[in-house]
């Protein structure tokens, strides 16, 4: 509706009646100029397509989505891709239940400071691809409450999540996983990493998994650690040049 809209500094919608609204896909996608929006007034209660809604709309300080209804989207990949100048983004209120795609959500946000999932639904989310990739101002990210039973894809998932320092994994099931290429790559801050939780057993792609992860000393895993269906694996720890144990790092290997 607003897409590409680059000129736009401000947006008036507050007498706009969305109650019947079903797609609000790209929405204000690359609406790149856009400082503030209101949509306070807004019903969603009939959404269930919001992938790109505020793609590129980098330029937003603030965005207040906290009278949201998501209780009947199913799409949300891409959804704030590109908002790097989102310093603080609460999704407490959002119902994400029925979402079944992630993909790309929060990439590109490299401002983001603050980020509250813990009222996430994931169960029946299958891609992750991305999700976070970018997110380069994030210190900790705590995902406790994320259920990944069904997720296929974790493909570049924390890529170039530079700052994390606090990375809580503990809840992962990643048995379907297929793709984990990239997943940790240049997540440089990170000294520790729990993966115990972590079954590999259908994972067949693990190229560039902890690539430049430089200060990263211990990766822990458990028995569920299965590598005999990866058929991907090249630069799985490039200049992991911290790592320490029974074998030193050796760049040529």
């Amino acid at each position: 509706m607003f897409q590409g809209c680059s000129s736009l500094t401000s947006l008036d919608l507050s007498n706009f009646d969305t109650s019947n609204v079903t797609a609000m896909a790209s929405m204000f996608a690359t609406c790149t100029n856009l400082t503030s929006l209101n949509l306070t007034s807004f019903n969603t209660s009939k959404v269930t397509n919001m992938q790109g809604m505020f793609s590129g709309c980098g330029s937003l300080t603030t965005l207040d989505l906290s009278n949201f209804n998501t209780s009947k989207v199913t799409l949300t990949n891409n959804m704030f891709y590109g908002c790097s100048n989102l310093t603080t983004l609460d999704l407490s209120s959002f119902n994400t239940s029925n979402v079944t795609n992630m993909n790309g959500m929060f990439s590109g946000c490299s401002s983001l400071v603050n980020l509250n999932l813990s009222s996430f639904n994931t169960s029946n989310v299958t891609n992750m691809h991305s999700m976070f990739s970018g997110c380069s101002s994030l210190v900790n990210l705590n995902l406790s409450s994320f259920n990944t039973s069904n997720v296929t894809n974790m493909n570049g998932m924390f890529y170039d999540c530079s700052s994390l320092v606090n990375l809580n994994l503990s809840s992962f099931n990643t048995s379907n996983v297929t793709n984990m290429n990239g997943m940790f790559y240049d997540c440089s801050s990170l000294v520790n990493l729990n993966l115990s939780s972590f079954n590999t057993s259908n994972v067949t792609n693990m190229n560039s998994m902890f690539a430049f992860c430089k200060n990263i000393k211990t990766i822990y895993v458990s028995d569920l650690w299965n590598t005999s269906n990866v058929t991907s694996s090249s630069l799985m720890f490039h200049s992991c040049t911290s790592l320490s144990g029974a074998v030193s790092y050796d760049n040529t290997k």
